[in-house]
């Protein structure tokens, strides 16, 4: 591999292991704010509770990462992971997930160059091991924007997770 992709590999292992951690730091939040029952409501029978979102969190990142490109068994039942109703207590949640989102950064800062350029099967899709790390990325964000507003809707309240940084505009002369 050629040295600008080192660099840019590295920089994106880097990216991926801080927003996967800001995220889950916020979903902890969340699942900490809401009561177990909370954890558990659904706005309505299309939509999933905060704790289907986090046991399909578990299940996804497992599937693509951990199995699809770390080679662990793929023990996945996406079903299952809508179908719960709780109360799946909230700690061991918030442990699950904390456990799974660890292993999947310490398979990617341990997966070697050439892996993510070479293409996988994982869940039907053919991809290579750069795009499945951006899919589960991409992914989980999307999914840790539904529970922060699953908590805003119980709690009534602003969460202050968005600090932008201090921001002066340019003047034109």
């Amino acid at each position: 591999m050629k040295t600008d992709e080192v660099v840019l590999v590295e920089l994106f292992r880097k990216d991926v292991r801080s927003s996967l951690t800001k995220y889950l730091k916020r979903i902890v939040r969340c699942l900490e704010l809401l009561s177990e029952d909370e954890i558990w409501w659904r706005p309505n029978a299309v939509s999933n509770s905060a704790g289907n979102i986090v046991l399909h969190l578990c299940g996804n990142v497992r599937q693509w990462i951990l199995s699809g490109l770390g080679g662990a068994r793929d023990v996945r039942e996406r079903d299952q992971e809508f179908a719960e109703r709780g109360p799946v207590p909230r700690q061991a949640l918030i442990e699950r997930l904390q456990t799974t989102v660890e292993e999947a950064c310490e398979t990617i800062d341990a997966l070697p160059f050439p892996m993510f350029s070479r293409e996988f099967d994982i869940q039907g899709y053919r991809v290579t091991g750069l795009i499945a790390v951006a899919r589960v990325y991409e992914h989980f964000s999307h999914h840790a924007g539904q529970i922060i507003y699953l908590t805003k809707l119980k709690r009534d309240e602003d969460l202050g997770f968005t600090q932008l940084p201090e921001y002066t505009p340019k003047k034109h002369h």
